[in-house]
Formats: C-alpha cells, sequence, structure tokens
C-alpha cells in the first residue's frame, strides 16, 4: 500500500503500482522558493481549492512555468490546516472520476504551507500578514463560498460583525472581508506593491463583491480613523490592487466513502475522511469531474504565472462576466439548485439518480432550454447550448461522481438572487410582461419555500442543509403544515417581497401570487411535490 507521504522521487514504483501520477519537481525545493520569493496565496483550503486550483499550480510547476507553490489561507476552519494538511505533508491525491468508471489519480504537492488564518490563532494572524509584505506575491485566489464574503443582513443591513470590524483596529478583524483588508494594509504600509485579488467563487460578478467588501471595510476605518484615505485610493486604483472578474466550473463534492474503498482496493492506503466539528468533510484525497473551466479577467498589475499553459481561459472582463453569467445564472447552477431543492423533498441522495427521474429531467429541461438559454449572452469561448447538452446528457448523470442534493442545497438563500434574480431581470428589461411567460422559475421558488418546512413529499421531517438564514425563513413559515389549504400570503408575504433573497419584490414583477399558487399545491399533502412535478412535465407549452 502507498501512503501519500511516501518518498515518489526516490521511490515512485509504488505510486505507480497504484497507478498514481506523481509530480515531477522537487517538494522540499518547491517550498524553500515559495518563502524566499511568495507568489501566490489562496483563501479557502476546501475540496474545490486541493482538486482544481491546486492542481494548475502543480502543472506549472511540472512544466517549470512556476517555480514556487501556493500558501493556503484557510479562515473558517482550524481543523483543516492542523488535521489534514499537516499530517499529509500538504499533499492530496486527485481523483478524477470518469464517466466510464475509471478513476485517474494524481498525486499533487503544489501547496507549500497551509495556514489557519484568523485573529484566534496568533502565529498564522502573524504570518499571513508577513507573506502579504512580500512585493513578489502576484495574486490571491479565493474560494471561500458565497457567504464568506457577507457582510449584511438577510435585511440588507451591516452585520453586528462587519459594524464591529469597520469601528475597530484592523488587527481585530472578525470577518474574512475584514481579515484579508487587514492583509492589504499590511501590504500598503510596506511599499504598496502591487496585487491581483482574484475571487474563484461560484457567483456573478464576484470580483465586483470582493472589491465591494474590501472597500466597505476600508471605508469605515478611514471614517473612524483607522487608515488614512491613500489606503482606499491604492485599492480603488487597478494598476495598484486589481479584483479580476471570474467563471469557475467544477463539480467537486466531498470526498465520498465509496471512492475511498475503491482507492484502497487499488494500493492506496489514506483513504480516511475527516469530518470536522464544523462540519467540513475532508480527507487525503478529493472526488473531482473530468469536465472544467476556469475563466479569468487578465488583470494582474504585478504580473501573473502563466495560468493559460494549465488550461485557464485569460481574457476581459466582458467575455468573462458573459460566461460567468451563461453558468452561474442559466446553464448549470440553477438545474444544479433546483435538483437540489426537489431531490431533498423526494428523498434523493444522489445528483445522478435524480437524472433517472423523467420529472426531474423535464424539469431542468425546461428551466435552461427555454426560460434560461434564450436570454443568456453568448460569450463565444464556450457554446451555451452545447454547455447545456454535456450538463444533462454526460456531467449530471455521471454516477461516478458522489454527489448529493444535499450538499449542493447547503445555502441556498445566498445564491437565489444570482441563480434565478439574474434571469428574472434579463426578461423585465426585455418586456416585463414576458415574465408572466415563465413557469420553471416560479415553479422551483414555490418549491424553496416548501423545503423549508424540512418535511418531505411523503410527509416525514428532514434535515435541510446549512443556510445562514434558515432558522429566520423557518420561523416566519412556522404556522404552515402539509396538507393546509388555507391562506400562505401572510406567511410568504415577508419571504417573496425581500430583496435580498430573489434581488427583486416578487409580488411587484408580478411572480409573488404565481409562486405563492405553486406553493399551495405543493403542500396540498403528501405526494404533492411528485405530483406537480409530472404535471409540469407533461404540459406543451
Amino acid at each position: 500500500m502507498v501512503h501519500l507521504t511516501d518518498d515518489y522521487q526516490r521511490n515512485p514504483q509504488p505510486f505507480q503500482d497504484a497507478g498514481i501520477a506523481v509530480p515531477q519537481y522537487d517538494q522540499a525545493q518547491m517550498k524553500a522558493r515559495t518563502d524566499e520569493a511568495p507568489v501566490w496565496v489562496h483563501f479557502g483550503g476546501g475540496n474545490l481549492f486541493r482538486c482544481f486550483h491546486a492542481k494548475i499550480a502543480h502543472d506549472l510547476l511540472n512544466s517549470g512555468d512556476l517555480q514556487s507553490g501556493i500558501i493556503v489561507g484557510e479562515t473558517y476552519d482550524g481543523d483543516v490546516p492542523k488535521d489534514i494538511y499537516a499530517p499529509y505533508q500538504n499533499r492530496v491525491l486527485q481523483v478524477v472520476m470518469e464517466p466510464d468508471g475509471a478513476l485517474k489519480k494524481t498525486l499533487i504537492a503544489s501547496v507549500a504551507h497551509a495556514i489557519y488564518y484568523n485573529r484566534s490563532n496568533t502565529v498564522g494572524w502573524q504570518t499571513m500578514a508577513q507573506i502579504f509584505k512580500a512585493p513578489s506575491l502576484q495574486l490571491v485566489t479565493m474560494s471561500i463560498t458565497e457567504k464568506g464574503y457577507s457582510l449584511r443582513d438577510m435585511n440588507g443591513q451591516l452585520t453586528a460583525a462587519a459594524q464591529a470590524d469597520m469601528r475597530n483596529d484592523p488587527d481585530e478583524a472578525s470577518t474574512n472581508m475584514g481579515a484579508i483588508a487587514r492583509l492589504l494594509f499590511a501590504r500598503f504600509q510596506n511599499g504598496a506593491a502591487p496585487i491581483a485579488m482574484v475571487s474563484t467563487d461560484n457567483f456573478s460578478e464576484n470580483g465586483q463583491r470582493f472589491q465591494d467588501g474590501i472597500l466597505t471595510i476600508a471605508k469605515g476605518w478611514v471614517d473612524n480613523n483607522m487608515v488614512p484615505q491613500a489606503f482606499v485610493d491604492y485599492l480603488s486604483d487597478p494598476k495598484q490592487v486589481s479584483f479580476p472578474w471570474s467563471m469557475i466550473d467544477r463539480i467537486t463534492p466531498n470526498p465520498a466513502q465509496s471512492v475511498a474503498e475503491k482507492l484502497a482496493a487499488q494500493g492506496f492506503a489514506d483513504t480516511t475522511i475527516v469530518h470536522t466539528p464544523k462540519h467540513t468533510n475532508i480527507a487525503p484525497f478529493g472526488n473531482t469531474e473530468e469536465t472544467h473551466y476556469l475563466v479569468i479577467e487578465d488583470s494582474f498589475p504585478n504580473g501573473r504565472p502563466a495560468l493559460e499553459k494549465a488550461g485557464v481561459i485569460l481574457t476581459d472582463r466582458e467575455t468573462v462576466n458573459d460566461a460567468d453569467q451563461m453558468k452561474v445564472t442559466a446553464c448549470l447552477n440553477p438545474l444544479h439548485t433546483a435538483l437540489a431543492i426537489f431531490g431533498n423533498l423526494l428523498g434523493d441522495t444522489s445528483i445522478a439518480a435524480e437524472m433517472e427521474n423523467p420529472d426531474l429531467v423535464a424539469l431542468i429541461k425546461r428551466l435552461g432550454y427555454q426560460e434560461d438559454l434564450p436570454v443568456v449572452k453568448d460569450p463565444k469561448i464556450i457554446n451555451p447550448k452545447d454547455f447545456i447538452d454535456e450538463l444533462i446528457t454526460k456531467r449530471l448523470p455521471n454516477k461516478n461522481i458522489p454527489d448529493t442534493p444535499q450538499r449542493i442545497a447547503s445555502d441556498t438563500s445566498q445564491k437565489i438572487p444570482i441563480r434565478y434574480g439574474v434571469t428574472i431581470q434579463h426578461y423585465w428589461d426585455k418586456d416585463p410582461q414576458s415574465i408572466q411567460q415563465l413557469v420553471a422559475i416560479p415553479f422551483i421558488l414555490a418549491g424553496w419555500c416548501r423545503y423549508l418546512l424540512a418535511v418531505d413529499d411523503e410527509g416525514k421531517s428532514f434535515t435541510p442543509s446549512p443556510d445562514p438564514l434558515l432558522a429566520d425563513l423557518q420561523k416566519q413559515l412556522s404556522g404552515i403544515t402539509l396538507g393546509d389549504s388555507g391562506d400562505v400570503h401572510t406567511a410568504l408575504q415577508p419571504i417573496l417581497s425581500n430583496k435580498q433573497i430573489f434581488a427583486h419584490d416578487l409580488y411587484a414583477i408580478g411572480l409573488g401570487a404565481k409562486v405563492e399558487a405553486n406553493f399551495k399545491q405543493l403542500i396540498a399533502g403528501p405526494g404533492a411535490v411528485a405530483k406537480e412535478l409530472h404535471a409540469l412535465a407533461e404540459r406543451k407549452d
């Protein structure tokens, strides 16, 4: 049996016997060069990073186009660097789940250091500030999820934590935006070298939201005399600090026990999945799909690695935005979220299994082809229809991908304004009356409200996935039960009119009543969800 920490340079044969490709670079030399001149920091040390960003760096190290590695800053879960990076010398086994059932395995050793970056960890807090002072640092990438950028509550008001960060010294920051702004202030104070701050999180206009979050904190510091106005000027100059937009796409589920068992049978020893107290699921291996895209706005004021040599598409902001809106607001993420909502309600535990339900397939086809595709702008670098075709015929049905509706359903309240609100806005801009043509979108929004009741289609309770607004939303719906035939407007009105959740007051644009009507049908009794899905699939319009 081969272990992650075995010497792949002096004794590569056990890796070869297990079918594992090994690095062509010396990890110790890579670490030394990183310490001498850091180039790349990434925040968010989870599964997507380990299977995608780390592989990009790995490929560039293999080709000699990158000399130093990535420094990972984990901002959420301190057990991740402690329990999954340190014991395995910062290595990971990338496992690509090919549609034919094969496992393509690569040992990745491109991470130089993994740091818990939180003010509660004094060493990590100080170390990362020193790294940011280095003029050699060219880029920061991010995969901290949508909620990691949040500074406002469901009513659009600054949270208490955001307000505290803005009032207090940068070293007291507790939000992600405050903690990262603190690092940029350290860089500003030590020569103000340029840098690119690249959000690769999975939502539209991510670079803009990243910049807005950093500037919100920084302007608060100026107002409270914590930093000079020149710091805000530095952050606002794209020739000094850029916030490139990006589109990222690679389905990377939590590591699965079924994959661990296959790896063990093929001679790989390190298969123990870690479940941390903060509910992070991570392992010495990461399982991911074959298809992947990363498109980044080419705005790097301090230079950059040759990312294009590892398959990254570098282009202008407009093209990035078109590609991102195609994927996040139309051709993938809205379909994924629809499957997550209804999969939970129908008791499914596999996305691939859901694709064997013709009514669910009909729902996402109607959503993708009939409602999303007509208002999508073709980014030219990826064909939107071909993208949906591949998703529905190849990616989602891939039984080798151990993905679940429960994973996808996490933080849905944070995703809805992008995954559905943008398309709604396109229809509104084209012709407000055209919104009345929408069928799948209001049905899915009603399905999400039905999901919040935490009762499946058989009438059995289930545990909804984590969501920062879950408790508040469930409290609002607490008077509604399965089988209710009375008025639902009083309970739904505060939710459906909330622009933070839907990006619109759904009543003001003429969708509120339609969502309410769908919701009433979905709560009619046991079996109502399956019945209404089938009725929708049978529609000929």
